[in-house]
């Protein structure tokens, strides 16, 4: 099944309430990758990762964090 997305954003065009959600997708995130990866380079890959896909019109949580976690599971360079 195909989960609609929502249009493309510009970063300008991110409301409080998204803003939001991004930093609580990057804290949950970051949590579940493990301890030895949570620094901050492989965190501020994964916020860069989270601003890309918002931008691309992904803004389900669930899915935010799946690709965070993703981009977390292996260490920034």
């Amino acid at each position: 099944m195909r989960i609609p997305q929502s249009p493309k954003l510009s970063p300008s065009q991110f409301e409080p309430e998204l803003v939001w959600t991004m930093r609580s997708v990057l804290d949950a995130a970051v949590n579940q990758i493990v301890s030895e990866n949570r620094t901050s380079a492989t965190k501020a890959k994964m916020a860069e990762r989270i601003l890309r896909a918002v931008a691309e019109g992904i803004t389900d949580p669930t899915r935010l964090t799946a690709i965070a976690i993703e981009d977390g599971m292996q260490p920034a360079d």
